[in-house]
């Protein structure tokens, strides 16, 4: 049996919601179809993937193993589709993912010079899609921060840099040298403790119930910079990160006993395009120049 990719979708969008009516609101369809086309999944499947009933909507077994393995299907299909969207077009183009204070312009310009009629193209990701992207086909290479979910990618390791503490301007720690991790038990991280789980793991608001103020998630850097400025907390970044940001409104001080962050290439798995280890020699090479290897 052929399972409808359609379907799979909008199975995503239920499951991730665990709303019908939103879910149908976000896939531009009426609730009746969505509910009917959720059936006729789970009559294909010969599986219950959802429980509802008037208060709540939520996953079975079988619903959380369709989610898992659902995502990277469509992801790989969406990817697919961009391929020969490409080809078809005529288009012969390479494009490489980057992530805040990464700097990649000497590796693209070495591939654009060793290939005349290829367009390379920059893709600026997040912490958010810095993986997504490479999966459902918006970049062919990204430049990442460790750590992510390696499943289905190859991963090369380019380089490591130090992390620093991100505090406003006029913070006691403000103008130091270096601290240490246990300087900021007491301030309040405006980013997920187990992004820092040196921090995590003496951090004064975690260990007292209640005291971890319940706060929005920020997916820029340029929005937890604003919230650092305003004094709502300190975060956590690797140094080429603050140096590409320099605001006069929020400074940086090197944490001495933690550990740096690993930038790496990443690239689907299956993918066999020779033009992928190509520049990922290239970006090997070009570094380890830059670091002295």
């Amino acid at each position: 049996m052929d399972v409808d990719l359609r379907k799979l979708r909008y199975f995503v969008a239920v499951a991730e919601r665990l709303h019908f009516g939103r879910a149908a609101e976000a896939l531009h369809i009426a609730q009746p179809v969505l509910s009917r086309q959720i059936r006729a999944l789970e009559e294909e499947l010969k599986a219950q993937l959802l429980v509802r009933d008037r208060r709540a909507t939520a996953l079975t077994s079988a619903g959380e193993q369709l989610l898992a393995d659902a995502r990277p299907l469509l992801a790989a299909s969406e990817a697919l589709r961009r391929r020969v969207g490409r080809a078809a077009r005529g288009r012969d183009v390479f494009t490489v993912g980057f992530m805040p204070g990464l700097i990649v312009t000497s590796a693209v310009q070495v591939l654009r010079e060793r290939h005349a009629g290829l367009t390379v193209e920059v893709v600026r990701t997040t912490w958010d899609d810095q993986v997504r992207t490479i999966h459902d086909g918006r970049v062919d290479i990204g430049y990442v921060r460790l750590p992510i979910d390696r499943r289905g990618l190859r991963v090369r390791p380019l380089s490591a840099e130090p992390r620093v503490a991100v505090l406003p301007a006029g913070h006691r720690l403000a103008g130091k040298d270096l601290i240490g991790i246990a300087d900021l038990a007491d301030e309040h991280l405006l980013q997920d403790p187990d992004a820092v789980p040196e921090w995590r793991d003496i951090a004064t608001e975690l260990r007292r119930p209640g005291a971890r103020r319940p706060g929005p998630v920020f997916h820029a850097v340029e929005e937890k910079l604003e919230h650092v400025a305003q004094g709502h907390g300190v975060i956590v970044l690797p140094l080429s990160v603050m140096t590409f940001y320099t605001r006069p409104d929020v400074t940086y001080v090197p944490i001495a006993d933690i550990s740096p962050n690993q930038v790496c290439l990443a690239w689907d798995g299956t993918r066999r395009s020779p033009l992928i280890g190509e520049f990922a020699d290239i970006a090997v090479e070009l570094q380890g120049r830059a670091g002295g290897g």
